[in-house]
């Protein structure tokens, strides 16, 4: 007996003792353990789909979810809701239309041209039935650019909304000309030959076609095409294969979401987070999607009419919300919550306690930072923010399960093992990855910052991009730790620190080197946004002639109601930045240059420079003599030009 109760209280300590250690040197182990094996299984169904060559794709869970739930909310839309039945069956009649009178057949493609708006759904889905591919266009497209994009994808076919045909004007005859038949969603049209698609809806059956028409049976098949919308250059179109949307659409599931969340979206549609993780991580939870065409603009000028009643109608409806947001900035994601909460304290637009009585419990998007992270928390309380890592073309994906701020994944050994990726050093000065005498990349150490690649292999393919080999092989790097391998070239410079947790310091090209040193402008924006009367910062460096690298500057946005004030940031850079760091000039803008997706633009910003006499906007130069930022007049550049001034 007393031998036994021994036994007994020595495995009690054991397991005690194993306990707080598990605590102290793996506190993460359990929430690790929990998601890795929500990713395998999600894994391990894929792998079914490929030995069965029987693919249930993102389009076939959405009919499951039709037939399952017709009557539950899909889309609330402008305070209006659409059922899962009502957009399943306006999707079939929008099919039979696009057989019958438009002659689509499976495997063509289409170029869709739409704002955000159920309709936009109802014709994806629509000509996913038919089997059609179907190409995301960016509804602030240039002609240049648009006609661009056809050439990328190969469609013949171009469906655009009903608000956005004068889009058109100017290249419409050389789409004619080119047999690109134009569909507007319609009732009739000022040009013969753009045919309308809403006068033939109510004749059309709304009985499915075929289901052959919408069977693949490999995950490989191109189901979309979403076009990047990087800072220069032309858009590249990124080929999305059903394996691509499958993954994504398990994104909410994967961070926690459940049927009884809303997502709400308030990114364009033609983006990938809004559709792939959005729309096709609310079909996989059987959920609803609050969508909005209110697309919050960078000056904070959220028109907010109709977005206000469609949150307290969903708050209302369901309890709960989610959010949807690429990125989470402060120009975009925080002004959303901002109008949430002001809906629900009758419009209130100063903080107050009340602004943390709201149903919102989670965040899911990318690249926020951590100050604008933190203010939005201390305002709106501690919603779980899970950060995603990924582009949309990319074969590696990131995710922030833990909610860490700062960082935008997690990482471990069985993940590894799942993902191939590394860190690899990086030469600021020659631009390139630093090799080894057999010309082999060299991983960094843990917490070193490092070029992210991810190995391209069977299991995390590399699509690439429609219609340029060029381009997809530029994306590639060869021969980088043995000959033969291949590895995707993120572009990105990342770290991991002792606990495995992913840090995203910059983009290759951003980073920019100050008297000999290297200069993340992700840091420095950070460190900036920190000053009370600043609103947003897009830090860049810039040429001096005689001077080696570039200089840092920083283009500011002033917060409403406040004013610039040289000393007070002339003091925050000096106590918080190192010298080589600190920004010698500033400019104010009235509005931050953006893309479509809400990425800062710096190549203008960059080429237009410090001068002057050619920008319009007030320009400051760093100055210790008066300890503050001060005017930059003609006089100070011209003798910065020459040399005469010391930086």
């Amino acid at each position: 007996m007393a031998l036994s109760l021994g036994w007994l209280s020595a495995l009690a300590a054991g397991l005690f003792s194993a306990h707080v250690l598990q605590k102290l040197c793996f506190p993460y182990f359990w929430r690790d353990l929990l998601f890795l094996l929500k990713v395998i299984r999600y894994g391990v169904k894929l792998e079914l789909f490929k030995l069965t060559s029987s693919v249930c794709t993102v389009l076939d869970r959405f009919i499951q979810q039709a037939q399952l739930i017709p009557d539950k909310p899909f889309v609330i839309f402008n305070g209006s809701i659409h059922t899962y039945r009502d957009v399943d069956r306006r999707s079939n009649r929008l099919a039979n239309v696009f057989l019958e009178r438009a002659n689509l057949r499976k495997r063509d493609c289409v170029a869709l041209l739409m704002s955000n708006e159920p309709d936009f759904l109802c014709v994806w889905f629509g000509l996913a039935k038919v089997g059609c591919s179907v190409a995301f266009l960016n509804t602030n497209i240039k002609p240049k650019s648009l006609l661009h994009c056809f050439n990328c994808c190969g469609a013949k076919t171009l469906i655009v909304g009903s608000d956005l045909v004068e889009c058109l004007d100017g290249i419409l005859t050389t789409l004619l000309e080119d047999n690109i038949q134009v569909w507007s969603m319609k009732s009739q049209s000022e040009h013969a030959q753009v045919h309308t698609v809403l006068d033939k809806i109510d004749a059309a059956s709304d009985q499915p076609v075929l289901a052959a028409l919408r069977t693949t049976t490999s995950l490989k098949s191109p189901t979309l095409y979403i076009f990047t919308s990087g800072t220069t250059g032309l858009p590249k179109a990124a080929v999305i294969t059903h394996l691509q949307s499958l993954k994504a659409a398990a994104g909410f599931w994967a961070f926690g979401a459940t049927k009884d969340d809303v997502m709400y979206i308030p990114l364009p549609l033609y983006h990938s987070a809004a559709s792939l993780i959005g729309i096709g991580g609310t079909i996989e939870l059987e959920s609803v999607c609050l969508c909005t065409c209110v697309i919050p603009s960078v000056s904070n000028n959220v028109q907010t009419s109709n977005l206000e009643k469609s949150v307290i109608l969903t708050l209302r409806f369901t309890g709960r919300l989610s959010m949807a947001s690429y990125p989470l900035c402060a120009a975009t994601f925080y002004p959303v919550l901002s109008h949430i909460s002001d809906v629900l304290t009758s419009f209130s637009f100063h903080q107050t306690e009340v602004d943390k009585v709201h149903k919102v419990r989670m965040g899911v998007g990318n690249g926020l930072r951590q100050d604008v992270w933190r203010e939005f928390q201390n305002r709106f309380g501690n919603i779980k923010m899970c950060e995603v890592y990924g582009s949309t073309e990319g074969n590696l994906c990131f995710m922030n399960h833990i909610g860490k701020i700062g960082t935008v994944g997690r990482s471990n050994s069985i993940y590894r093992l799942l993902f191939k990726y590394d860190l690899v050093k990086y030469d600021m000065m020659k631009d390139e990855p630093v090799k080894d005498q057999d010309g082999f990349c060299q991983r960094v150490k843990k917490g070193e910052t490092g070029l992210l690649l991810s190995k391209v292999s069977a299991t995390s393919p590399f699509f690439g991009y429609a219609g340029s080999k060029q381009l997809t092989e530029k994306k590639l790097m060869r021969n980088v730790f043995v000959k033969g391998d291949a590895y995707f070239n993120t572009g990105d410079l990342m770290a991991e620190d002792q606990e495995g947790f992913i840090c995203f310091r910059d983009r290759v090209g951003d980073t920019f080197r100050w008297k000999g040193e290297n200069v993340a402008t992700t840091e420095v924006t950070e460190t900036l946004g920190l000053v009370e009367f600043i609103q947003e910062v897009n830090v860049y460096g810039v040429e001096i002639p005689g001077h080696e690298g570039r200089a840092g500057m920083a283009a500011i946005i002033v917060r409403p109601g406040l004013t610039f004030n040289g000393k007070k940031l002339f003091e925050h850079v000096l106590r918080d930045l190192p010298v080589y760091a600190r920004p010698l000039f500033i400019r104010l803008q009235e509005v931050m240059e953006m893309t479509s997706t809400f990425k800062q633009q710096k190549f203008q910003l960059v080429q237009s420079g410090f001068n002057p006499s050619t920008i319009s906007d007030p320009l400051y130069v760093l100055d210790y003599q008066q300890n503050a930022y001060i005017p930059l007049t003609d006089s100070i550049y011209q003798s910065i030009f020459a040399g005469e001034r010391k930086l």
